[in-house]
This record gives structure tokens, C-alpha cells and sequence, in this order.
């Protein structure tokens, strides 16, 4: 739980521990901060006196340990000489691109900077079937540099499975600790939650359906850009089901009326380069209730912050709708299994 008090606090922190991460920069790396979003890491935009723009992303404390960061930054490097268009990271003075900033006041947390990609967040209220088609196209490409790439010695990122989604100790808390939900609704979601597992362990985690995945492509991290769509902040990449993607790009959408259509454009786009298999497409209405299960551990764990609060009585409402349909045998997605 979050009040106003410790939010604006933690900003003061973050903020501070910024400003001193720019001294571990060029000069001509630094510039006037200001804060792009504050979500589970903090960002921030960096302009320049000569007019250049870099992004600093302040990460937050307790979740990622050096050598995962470090991974996440390989697999950027990978994915660039694999002509893919993801951000690209910049080394502090001293040549390394993690640096480790802060003070006894503020404490040290872990930076990165990278430069800036012009663009924009796609509006869901907008026509979105071609982004939908370029984000399942780029989603085929990290997938299939993914199952080529012979990843490096040490290379160490979580893994997204429905334990870790859904389980006691998920990665972003229990889905028991939302707001909104009674005993009746408990019950709901906690038979939605054993169906998925038992369709998911079905499933399985063979190596043709379950690698290394951004797991976190939802719209918020995409960027257009003169048609142009790229896909940005990979802290959350892991191991996990290569169409988890596909669920992820849905997130907190997953009750809008062109989810259908958009999962149609993203298929399109996806086997432009690689092909699906009938179990797959059995599979997605799955993965896309685990989903919206798991961004409801999500606000359960982040009450009291803005987002969380944004989405109100409503969504949560939203989300047992869906817990019913899926139980019924109607849940979104279910056409494409057709």
C-alpha cells in the first residue's frame, strides 16, 4: 500500500539519486532531467544543451541484481546485430553500462542510460489493427533471434510461468491482495486460476513454444514513429511462452470490444515470418486470462499508487467478466481457435 506521503517521497529520492547518476556521464551526456514515467523503474529525459536526448532509467531496488541487467543489455546488443531496432545503452565514464548511483540519504540503486527513440505510446482508442500488425512482426523477429541466439556464459533472467504469474510468490504479488473482490469473487478467480494451470501444464514448456521473451510488450512500450513501430524497456524480459507476447501486448485491454481484431492483426503480422501451430492458437485464450490475472496480482501489490487507482471498480469488474466467460467456454480469443 501506497499513500500520497510515501509517493512523494520515493519521487524526491529517485529524483536525487538521478541527478547524481549524470555525474557518471560525459558532459555531453548531461542535461536538464525530467521525469518521463514512474512506474516499477523510473525514467527520466535528458536534454541537452546542444540539443541531444537520452533517456535515464532508474531502476528500482530488490528486483534485478547486476548480472541480470547485464543480461538484458546482451540481449539488446543481440538483438541490434540481428538488424532488429531496440534501444541502445551508453557507458558511463568509466566504460561500463550499469552504473551504480546514490547516497547514504537516498540510498544506491542501479542505472542505465540509453538513447532516446522518437515516437509515440498507440492510442487504443485509435485504429490500431496496422500496429497491431507491425508489433506481431517484430514480436516473430525477437522470437526467432531468441531460439538461433547461443546466449552468453552467465546469462541470468527470471522466468515467467504460471507459478510465478499467478502462484503465492509471484514475481508482482498475489491476485488475493486486489481491491474489489469478495468471497464470490475469490472463488471465481481462484477456478479460473486452477484452469489455466491445468490448460498450461498441457501445454507445456517445450523449447519450440517457450524461450526468451520481452514479456512485457504491451502498447505502453511501443513507440511510433513515421510508421515505424519499436518495441522498448525489456526489464522484464525472461524465459516464458513465446505468445505470452501476444497477451501482453493486450494488457489492461483485454475486455475492449477490438481485441479480436486486433489479435488477428497481430497473427498476420507474426507469421510474416514464422508460422504458428494449431495448439498455439488453441492456447491463446489462456494465456490471455493468466495475463489480466497477472496484472490483477500487479494491483493488488500497487494499491494506492495512480495507475493502480486509475483503473478503479471498474476494471477489476471488467476482469471477473472475463474469469466468467472463460469458465463458460467464450472467452476472448476463443474465434481464432476455430
Amino acid at each position: 500500500m501506497f499513500s500520497e506521503h510515501t509517493l512523494q517521497q520515493e519521487l524526491a529520492r529517485i529524483e536525487r539519486i538521478a541527478h547524481l547518476a549524470l555525474a557518471r556521464y560525459p558532459a555531453s551526456h548531461q542535461g536538464q532531467l525530467t521525469l518521463l514515467c514512474h512506474s516499477e523503474n523510473a525514467t527520466f529525459a535528458i536534454a541537452t544543451p546542444a540539443g541531444q536526448r537520452y533517456v535515464l532509467r532508474v531502476h528500482r531496488p530488490d528486483y534485478h541484481q547486476r548480472q541480470a541487467i547485464a543480461s538484458e543489455l546482451a540481449w539488446l546488443a543481440a538483438l541490434q546485430q540481428a538488424d532488429v531496432d531496440v534501444p541502445t545503452p551508453i557507458a558511463g565514464r568509466d566504460g561500463e553500462l550499469i552504473q551504480a548511483a546514490g547516497d547514504v540519504q537516498s540510498g544506491t540503486r542501479f542505472v542505465v542510460l540509453f538513447d532516446w527513440i522518437d515516437g509515440r505510446e498507440p492510442d487504443p482508442q485509435q485504429a490500431l489493427g496496422p500496429a497491431f500488425q507491425r508489433l506481431g512482426t517484430i514480436n516473430a523477429r525477437l522470437h526467432r533471434q531468441a531460439r538461433d541466439w547461443q546466449r552468453p556464459t552467465g546469462f541470468q533472467r527470471m522466468t515467467w510461468n504460471h507459478s510465478s504469474m499467478l502462484g503465492e510468490r509471484g514475481h508482482w504479488g498475489r491476485w488475493q491482495d486486489a481491491p474489489y473482490l469478495d468471497a464470490t469473487a475469490l472463488a471465481l478467480v481462484d477456478e479460473t486460476v486452477s484452469l489455466i494451470g491445468q490448460r498450461m501444464a498441457g501445454y507445456g514448456e517445450g523449447q519450440e513454444r517457450f524461450g526468451l521473451i520481452h514479456a512485457d510488450l504491451r502498447l505502453a512500450n511501443l513507440l511510433e514513429h513515421d510508421g515505424v513501430t519499436r518495441a522498448i524497456d525489456f526489464d522484464d524480459c525472461g524465459f516464458g511462452w513465446y505468445l505470452h507476447d501476444l497477451a501482453a501486448a493486450l494488457s489492461f485491454h483485454e475486455h475492449h470490444a477490438d481485441v479480436p481484431m486486433w489479435l488477428d492483426n497481430w497473427l498476420q503480422g507474426y507469421e510474416r515470418v514464422t508460422q504458428l501451430q494449431h495448439d498455439d492458437l488453441l492456447i491463446l485464450p489462456t494465456l490471455i486470462m493468466q495475463r489480466r490475472l497477472q496484472l490483477l496480482a500487479w494491483v493488488g501489490s500497487h494499491r494506492g499508487t495512480p495507475t493502480a487507482e486509475g483503473l478503479g471498480r471498474e476494471w477489476v469488474e471488467q476482469t471477473l467478466q472475463l474469469c466468467r466467460r472463460y469458465l463458460g467456454g467464450t472467452p476472448v480469443g476463443a474465434v481464432l481457435a476455430g
